[in-house]
C-alpha cells in the first residue's frame, strides 16, 4: 500500500504560560490520504490551530514527527497552503493582487500570476472584482478572495482554520457547498477546523475530534455520506445518527 500524503505520528507540543510549562497537544496520530476532506473538531484551547501551526512548519514539535508521502519533514514551512482563522488581506493591494501573493513570494513573475488568478476570479465568485479593495468587499467575498490565495499556493494540502467561523449562516452555508465543488474540482487535500459539528460532517470524509487539553484525538470517524451532498443530507437519518456520535464524544 502507498503511503499516506501526510501522516502525523506521536506529535506532542508545549508551551510556557506565566513560568509554567503547558501542554497542548499530546500523542497526536493521524494520516490523510491524497484527496481526502478531513475537519478537526474539538472544544476551545484544545490545540487545533497549535497542530495547524506545526504542520505548516510555524513550530515544531517537541516529539513526534510529521511526514509527508512517508517521509519526516523538519523544514515546512511553504510546503502546505494554510488560510488562518482572519483572512488577512492586504488592504493597501487590490483583490487581485492580494491572491497573488503566495506564486509571487515562491518566485514566479507577476504577470504570469496574475493571468493565472485573473482566470481563477469567476470560478471563486470574483468576477469583476478583481481591481477592488478588501474594504468593498463583503465577509463571503473576502473568505472566497483568502481561499483563492490559499489555493494559488499550488500546494497538494490546505490546512484551512474555522474559514467561515465568522460569517452568517445563510454565508455559510452557501460557502460550505461552494467549497465541495471547488474541493472535487481541484481533488486537494484539505484539513479543515471547525467547532461546528454540522459544518463538520456536511463536508468531511473524516471528523477527528480532539479531547480538552493538552489535546488528544478522541475518536476519528469516517463520514460515509453519499456525496454530492446536499442540503437534504443534513436531515438524514445517516446524518443525525453521526451528529450524535460526535456531540457524544465532544461532552465526555
Amino acid at each position: 500500500m502507498s503511503e499516506p500524503l501526510l501522516s502525523l505520528r506521536n506529535v506532542s507540543q508545549t508551551y510556557r504560560e506565566n513560568g509554567q510549562i503547558v501542554p497542548a497537544v499530546e500523542n497526536i496520530s493521524f494520516a490523510a490520504d491524497e484527496g481526502q476532506f478531513i475537519s478537526i473538531i474539538g472544544p476551545s484551547g484544545c490545540g487545533k490551530s497549535t497542530l495547524f501551526n506545526m504542520i505548516a512548519g510555524l513550530s515544531q514539535p517537541d516529539e513526534g514527527e510529521i511526514c509527508l508521502h512517508g517521509q519526516a519533514v523538519a523544514r515546512r514551512a511553504g510546503r502546505f497552503g494554510y488560510m488562518p482563522q482572519k483572512d488577512l488581506l492586504l488592504p493597501w493591494r487590490t483583490v487581485l493582487d492580494n491572491v497573488i501573493l503566495g506564486p509571487e513570494l515562491a518566485g514566479q513573475s507577476r504577470p504570469a500570476a496574475r493571468q493565472q488568478a485573473e482566470a481563477m476570479l469567476p470560478l471563486f465568485g470574483l468576477e469583476g472584482f478583481g481591481q477592488v479593495y478588501p474594504s468593498t468587499l463583503s465577509g463571503g467575498m473576502r473568505q472566497r478572495a483568502a481561499l483563492l490565495r490559499t489555493f494559488l499556493t499550488g500546494q497538494e494540502v490546505m490546512l484551512l482554520d474555522e474559514p467561515f467561523g465568522a460569517l452568517d449562516a445563510l454565508t455559510r452555508r452557501d460557502l460550505q457547498t461552494w467549497l465541495l465543488n471547488i474541493w472535487r474540482r481541484f481533488e486537494k487535500t484539505i484539513l479543515f477546523v471547525t467547532h461546528d459539528v454540522e459544518e463538520a460532517l456536511f463536508l468531511s470524509d473524516r471528523v477527528i475530534v480532539l479531547s480538552t487539553r493538552p489535546g488528544r484525538v478522541r475518536l476519528d470517524m469516517p463520514v460515509n455520506l453519499p456525496r454530492p451532498r446536499v442540503a437534504a443530507t443534513m436531515v438524514s437519518a445517516d446524518f443525525v445518527k453521526l451528529k450524535a456520535e460526535l456531540l457524544t464524544s465532544l461532552a465526555s
